[in-house]
């Protein structure tokens, strides 16, 4: 029913800013998509939120970013020159750069933005860490001095998940890294029409006219972002099949998860494809919380170790077996160039008897584990309904909490405890850019203050990680890496349960569609 009222919903036209619009877009000018989840905020970098990220590659420009190799290119920047000894790093920008309020973009509006951008993100805040200054030289330059070495400088500009780095006006920047933006001024290739935009109905996008696209061709989330729709429909559908017959019936374009057990529906549609824009695919997480019981306990923690069965989950999930990654081990994801398994445990062959004695060995006295449940998305669903079920057969009392994710993005944050309100586990699903390598992987980072949620503390495995990126070449860092990841077979402070490829739908129409890993929409046009 509501897939078949899409069409007609389109119909309004929509204002432009300062000026109304006279007709609204032809059908064949809009782009209706489907994302994982619906927008719900919009500030990058308060939020480590999927959604968020996917927001800002809309309205959003990065200084640098990652090409489909993983590699950091130029996006804003024209020139980056960097002294003999690596200390000092000087950046210009393109000429013509502007914000869709139609002023330019100064370095000015880069140094705030990287400098509120460093105070949550743990690529961020590992820059700063090594950071003497950061300070603008004129209006398109600005210059970096480090007080030790760091060997990611472009990389760590380049950061395109969890809180990504994305430029903003320096008087939005300037808002504390603790209070949200609601100013959504970007000067990317769409814009947000924040007067439109309604919670549980859609987000509306516009093409943004006065984008300069950069003239090499567009290569993951580098290049030419070169907007071809004029509007993009960014519409809440959390119904898998409702989204999947909306799109058989051609009433929606684009949907980037469809429950795996619809796929082979759409495969046989008329006018559907199916089809990669995640190369190396997707990993669920399981989060723990490192403050309560029973968690707190390491040994707790290594019983989850023993308790889950990848396989297991990926065919709760009904991922397809040629989709399937039955055992990877590695915190980096399988099939990357930082994949390892040193230090690695479980995962593969469940031993109840060794997690039920590690149980008791923690002192886990049979007390509720508080599991929340992104119930919308049906990944974060299944998984979490699997994964409860290993724990169960392993002694654990679980207390499966049903929520949207909206809401578990906004609870996970809470440190009580779980009886009052809290949280023990949850899981979410992350990419290979999520992953990346012991700089980047957000939920790697164990520090003992001002963490991500879940909030691991251990000296130990921050040392090793920050040993890594230090490190200027890099064949040393391939040892560092093992260290790395088995330390964190010790602090646990999430783990891998399940890698596999994710597949997205579209309407055969379209081309230019990107293997970006993330959903992207410049490039895309109907043929």
């Amino acid at each position: 029913m509501r897939a078949g009222l899409l069409a007609a919903a389109a119909l309004a036209a929509l204002p432009a800013p300062g000026a109304a619009q006279a007709q609204p877009p032809s059908r064949e000018a809009t782009l209706r998509i489907v994302l994982s989840n619906e927008l719900t905020s919009i500030d990058p970098v308060l939020s480590t939120a999927a959604f968020v990220r996917n927001h800002g590659f809309m309205v959003y420009d990065q200084l640098f970013a990652v090409d489909g190799k993983g590699a950091a290119r130029p996006q804003m920047v024209e020139s980056h020159a960097v002294s003999a000894d690596a200390m000092t790093h000087r950046f210009t920008l393109r000429p013509g750069l502007a914000f869709h309020d139609g002023t330019p973009v100064r370095a000015a509006d880069a140094v705030a933005s990287i400098r509120r951008w460093a105070q949550r993100d743990v690529v961020g805040r590992a820059l700063a860490a090594a950071t003497a200054s950061l300070e603008v030289i004129d209006e398109r330059s600005f210059e970096l001095k480090l007080s030790r070495p760091f060997g990611l400088v472009t990389e760590a500009l380049a950061r395109s998940t969890a809180s990504a780095l994305f430029i903003m006006p320096e008087r939005v920047a300037s808002t504390p890294a603790t209070t949200a933006i609601t100013d959504a001024t970007g000067s990317g290739p769409f814009i947000l029409d924040r007067e439109n935009w309604r919670i549980g109905d859609r987000a509306i996008y516009r093409r943004n006219p006065a984008y300069q696209p950069r003239a090499e061709p567009a290569d993951g989330l580098a290049g030419g972002k070169v907007a071809k729709v004029e509007r993009l429909e960014w519409i809440a559908m959390p119904d898998a099949s409702v989204a999947a017959s909306a799109l058989s019936n051609g009433e929606i374009d684009f949907v980037e998860h469809p429950a795996p057990d619809l796929l082979p529906l759409l495969q046989r549609a008329r006018g559907v494809t199916v089809g990669l824009i995640n190369p190396v695919g997707s990993m669920v997480w399981l989060r723990i919380n490192h403050t309560q019981p029973p968690f707190n306990d390491p040994r707790a923690r290594r019983a989850l170790l023993h308790a889950i069965d990848q396989k297991e989950v990926l065919q709760g999930l009904g991922i397809p077996a040629e989709d399937q990654v039955p055992y990877c081990p590695s915190y980096f994801m399988c099939g990357t160039p930082v994949e390892s398994s040193a230090g690695a445990v479980g995962l593969r062959d469940p031993d109840l008897g060794q997690a039920r004695a590690l149980l008791r060995e923690a002192g886990y006295d049979n007390g509720p584990v508080v599991f929340l449940n992104g119930a919308d998305n049906p990944l974060n669903n299944g998984s979490t309904l699997v994964l409860a079920e290993q724990f169960k057969r392993a002694g654990m009392n679980m207390d499966v909490q049903t929520l949207d994710w909206a809401t578990v993005t906004v609870r996970r944050n809470r440190r009580e405890a779980p009886a009052q309100g809290g949280w023990n586990l949850f899981v979410t699903i992350a990419n290979a850019l999520d992953a990346g390598n012991p700089l980047s992987n957000l939920y790697l980072a164990s520090p003992c203050e001002g963490g991500l949620t879940g909030w691991p503390c251990d000296q130990k495995l921050e040392e090793l990680r920050r040993a890594w990126w230090e490190e200027p070449d890099a064949a040393r860092r391939a040892p560092l890496l093992d260290a790395v990841h088995a330390r964190a077979y010790e602090v646990l402070p999430y783990i891998n349960a399940g890698q596999f490829r994710t597949k997205s739908a579209w309407r055969s129409n379209l081309s230019g569609l990107l293997p970006a890993t993330v959903p992207v929409f410049w490039n895309v046009e109907r043929k």
